[in-house]
């Protein structure tokens, strides 16, 4: 899989900006705040839909515009696709694939798929349990169009039972209703459970070995799924909870409330783990995500590297370099010193300065 053109239009703080890419490994460099991160993050817009920062689509627009597009080229398994993205700001986000228009945004997951590393994702480990949703939510939304749906029914029936639940504090009536919301909310709750615990269960086969060569055997890794409630008492713990839950005028329990333990020899770095072990452990889950995908589709992602080596020591640089020899990547760093002293093989290096990139630079 591979991304061979992008094209930005009053994106961020680009006006115009049209790129090519080698299919091995792009470098982008450049001080900070020049625009880098901005280019990655159009890319992983075209695979998600989203900002991997949780940006509005209206402030991905350039100042003082009234809309933004993105086009990219990408190449899958031989098949050329073109992906469009008009962001407007008064009105939702038109996607196009091949330039046929698509009703759905969920209908753009799976085309390309992208695993982003940032220097904000080494601390997926010791930040909230949302965060460690996102990334099974975004992961596995690429991975399986089934899961999609099931969550996007599964968050459309939280929102409205939630909205139920403030309602009733002036129309008690409306609480009637809650079983038949319940019942849905079961059934689409259970299935994203059954998900959630096969995707941990394939993680951690990669993992282990990962985290063992990254810390030379001295540490062992398992991951585990944590459901605010099981599939097999989601049900009765939604009933039992119901007073709680119309008193606060929100769901307690469900798959919106889950988490991921990591236990690196038999304790929980989310808690007692130092900074290092959590970094590692970071990385390791990465690393296994690019392996997962690999399986799963029979392909190589591409890869989005945003400025992260700065993050890790020369041990993990090491590690992680000689890990994405075979993959596309696009990577941003402030210096090349770092790719120079690895020996590492750079097929095109892009200047960014201030919106502009500076193209057929040789290393």
């Amino acid at each position: 899989m591979k991304i061979k053109q992008l094209k930005l239009k009053n994106y961020r703080n680009y006006d115009r900006l049209e790129l090519e890419f080698d299919d091995s490994t792009n470098i982008f460099y450049g001080n900070n705040a020049q625009g880098k991160t901005n280019i990655l993050e159009s890319i992983y817009l075209c695979g998600t839909t989203k900002s991997h920062r949780g940006t509005k689509d209206r402030d991905l627009i350039k100042f003082e515009e009234e809309e933004s597009h993105i086009e990219a080229i990408v190449e899958k398994k031989g098949i050329p696709f073109q992906i469009d993205i008009h962001l407007k700001k008064n009105s939702p986000k038109g996607i196009a694939i091949n330039k046929m228009p698509i009703r759905r945004a969920s209908e753009l997951f799976g085309i390309i798929n992208i695993v982003f590393f940032s220097p904000e994702d080494l601390n997926i480990i010791k930040n909230g349990p949302s965060e460690r949703r996102r990334f099974i939510d975004l992961e596995l939304g690429q991975l399986d169009k089934v899961y999609l749906n099931d969550l996007s029914n599964y968050n459309r029936i939280i929102n409205q039972r939630n909205k139920l639940l403030k309602d009733a504090f002036d129309r008690k009536d409306l609480l009637d209703t809650l079983d038949v919301w319940d019942m849905q909310l079961v059934q689409y709750g259970n299935k994203i459970i059954n998900r959630r615990n096969l995707f941990i269960s394939q993680l951690n086969e990669i993992v282990v070995k990962i985290h063992e060569s990254l810390t030379g055997e001295k540490e062992k890794i398992k991951i585990y799924y944590e459901p605010s409630s099981g599939c097999e008492y989601f049900e009765k713990n939604l009933l039992k909870n119901r007073e709680r839950d119309i008193k606060m005028k929100s769901t307690s329990v469900g798959p919106h409330r889950d988490d991921i333990c990591f236990m690196v020899n038999g304790i929980d770095i989310r808690k007692f783990g130092s900074q290092g072990q959590q970094r590692t452990a970071a990385l390791s889950l990465k690393l296994a995500e690019i392996e997962l995908v690999k399986q799963v589709i029979g392909d190589t992602p591409i890869l989005l590297l945003d400025d992260v080596l700065s993050e890790l020591d020369k041990n993990r640089q090491n590690y992680l370099l000689e890990s994405i020899r075979n993959i596309q990547t696009l990577i941003t760093c402030t210096g090349l010193d770092d790719f120079v002293n690895h020996r590492f093989s750079i097929n095109k290096i892009l200047r960014v300065e201030e919106g502009h990139v500076i193209e057929n630079i040789r290393p």
